[in-house]
């Protein structure tokens, strides 16, 4: 419950029909297994309390009245529970019977959820028991016991808010709810709910667990909220159908925890309620206004705050699919992305000719590969691709040589000026010691190139196509006004993490052996500005020894900008997504260093050219990340400065 992650349940305890003492004992055997795990909200099955196969039996005064009373003791037996519990029953309010969720809370009923769309298919037509719950909400009489009643609130249009967790907002519909075509979910979410809980018994039939799926993820993602969804199973009646205890936890169109069909038990999941709050907070289409509510009752209650070794998968690599076949669609998805951006400009600017600096490594590699694709859609010759290798102080052959196969497996006009001359000419002319390995020794080779790439755009009458990624802008490590600059940067969104995977992709899709043989070379290149001598004729300089990780960088990137997250909260995600693969330490300070060097560095990122949005991170000014580039750390740098590691 720290950093506003709270674990939840969805449970399918065995039962047996009609027998409620029996289904009250599972019931508290789930909730007893919940609260060991430490979750915070169990939801169980649509009334599970007597079972949904019941039939005629509903109209059973024993079987209510046993109802009755089980809730009650469900409801003393919370008392010290700490969990929010969610159970599935009838009950008769003024004649009339519905089906019903109790929202049960340290030894309160806080309410009685009522089902809203009645089915009228099947062996069980809930018509013929059951009336949908009143339009708005009433208040009912519950008896605690010795005599003693309480007001509760009693239909659809309930919000239980959390005072001590101002971003936890329950709400409940119950099974047909969600399949209907106006599922009141949709104006629990808009009036404020975060998490939906959705107690259910539906049959299972061939590929309808897959439908499910598709429906609760879907309708967590339409809603941006978290959705827990508990189905009924063993112990149903099999007169007819069978209940397949299929139960999803869904978080904004994420499956977090799904349960195998056929059987019962519990599944857990932890819910990051603030990404929650994130989404909906940038999107202006989520309106959230106190009209919303009007309708709605709204009822208080307080959990208290618990740190939890989390239990949630933490991607290390957000921008990468983890699935292979996942990975590969990501892939071609960009990369066409990519090259239709590129198409564009150069049709609207009626070049024929894309100038492009190719250094052997993987940013101006995937460049290349870009211009390629888009030379092919436009139906121009590769010839016109301009190709500059531009060897100095720092290249390596191994590099220089990849530059130089590159361009020929690709078809491109390859062009190789030494800068060796012209920048010591430079250096010279400012009376700058070349010994002198400073930040202008390096620079001045990087402008050098930009000057050399851009003039020659000139005389073939092209555009110069950039190079840098989105990890190299958020973290400032370009040269102002050298390989910062270009006329459109077809990286510039694509972090490189993602860089080197859309390099092996078109390795691995490639038919030309030489070509792919050079780009897993290049893949096996340690990333590097080659702006200082090499040692012994390799790599000297290599940028992750300097800045730190990309990896690291990449997933702080990610959290930071998607979300705006506490840096400590950032910490801990990383933590826990890098166990085993960097120390507590290490994370901490490249984590200060990101920090720094993406406040300072947003100077760089007010001016950038234009360049494709490939995802849902990226730096344009235009648009995505308009940041004073003046503004202070100081706030985010302090609170890293508190972090005590144990």
């Amino acid at each position: 419950m720290k950093d506003n992650f709270i674990r939840v349940a969805a449970a399918t305890p065995e039962i047996k029909v009609a027998d409620v003492e029996f289904n009250k004992e599972q019931i508290m055997a789930c909730v007893k297994n919940a609260v060991e795990c430490q979750a915070k909200i169990i939801v169980l099955p649509e009334l599970c309390l007597t079972g949904y196969t019941c039939n005629d039996l509903f109209l059973q005064t024993p079987l209510l009245e046993a109802a009755k009373r089980a809730l009650a003791e469900l409801i003393s037996y919370s008392v010290d529970k700490k969990i929010l519990m969610v159970v599935g029953l009838p009950y008769e309010v003024r004649n009339r019977l519905y089906n019903v969720a109790a929202m049960i809370y340290e030894g309160k009923l806080l309410a009685m959820v009522t089902k809203t769309h009645l089915p009228m298919y099947s062996e069980f037509y809930e018509t013929r028991h059951f009336a949908p719950g009143p339009d708005g909400v009433e208040w009912i009489r519950f008896p605690k016991g010795d005599g003693v009643w309480e007001e509760i609130p009693f239909g659809s249009k309930i919000l239980l808010e959390c005072d001590t967790i101002p971003e936890l907002v329950v709400a409940g519909e119950i099974c047909e709810d969600v399949w209907a075509p106006n599922p009141p979910s949709i104006s629990h979410a808009l009036a404020g709910a975060t998490v939906i809980v959705n107690p259910s018994a539906s049959d299972e039939t061939t590929g309808k667990s897959t439908y499910r799926r598709q429906l609760i993820g879907g309708q967590s993602a339409r809603l941006v909220c978290g959705y827990i969804y508990s189905n009924a199973g063993e112990g149903e009646s099999t007169q007819d159908l069978v209940f397949s205890a299929h139960n999803l936890i869904c978080e904004n169109g994420t499956v977090l925890a799904e349960s195998e069909t056929l059987g019962h038990g519990v599944i857990y999941a932890d819910m990051d309620l603030e990404r929650l709050r994130s989404e909906r907070r940038r999107m202006g289409t989520f309106d959230l206004s106190a009209k919303r509510q009007e309708g709605y009752e709204i009822v208080h209650f307080s959990m208290k705050k618990e740190n939890l070794k989390l239990q949630r998968f933490i991607d290390p690599m957000p921008f990468v699919p983890g699935n292979q076949t996942d990975r590969a669609k990501r892939c071609e998805e960009i990369l066409s992305i990519q090259a239709m951006g590129l198409k564009k400009r150069l049709k609207h600017t009626n070049c024929h000719h894309a100038v492009v600096g190719l250094s052997g490594g993987l940013d101006s590699t995937l460049a290349l590969l870009v211009i390629a694709r888009a030379f092919d859609a436009l139906g121009l010759s590769r010839e016109g691709i301009e190709a500059v290798t531009m060897p100095c102080f720092g290249t390596t052959d191994r590099t220089y040589q990849n530059a130089c196969t590159l361009a020929k497996q690709i078809g491109a006009n390859l062009t190789e000026i030494n800068l060796r001359d012209a920048v010591n000419q430079h250096f010279k002319d400012i009376g700058h010691d070349p010994n002198e390995k400073d930040v202008t020794y390096e620079n001045g080779q990087a402008r050098e190139r930009t000057q050399v790439l851009m003039d020659i755009a000139n005389q073939c009458n092209g555009m110069v196509v950039g190079t840098g990624d989105l990890s190299e802008l958020a973290l400032g490590w370009a040269t102002y006004n050298g390989d910062h600059m270009s006329m459109y940067g077809v990286n510039a969104s694509v972090p490189k993490t993602l860089v080197r995977h859309l390099v092996q992709y078109y390795a691995d899709t490639c038919e030309d052996v030489k070509l792919r043989d050079v780009l897993y070379d290049v893949l096996n290149t340690p990333v590097s500005p080659e702006l200082l001598p090499p040692k012994d004729g390799e790599i000297a300089q290599k940028t992750e020894d300097i800045v730190g990780p990309y990896e690291l960088h990449d997933f702080f990137l990610y959290h930071i900008l998607r979300f705006g997250y506490h840096p400590s909260k950032v910490y801990r995600m990383a933590v826990h997504a890098f166990d085993g693969t960097y120390d507590k330490e290490t994370i901490l300070k490249w984590m200060k260093i990101f920090y720094r060097r993406f406040f300072t560095q947003q100077f760089k990122r007010s001016c950038l050219p234009d360049g494709p949005k490939v995802g849902s991170v990226a730096v344009s000014p235009r648009g995505d990340l308009r940041m004073p580039s003046d503004a202070s750390s100081r706030l985010w740098l302090l609170e890293l400065e508190q972090i005590t590691i144990q």
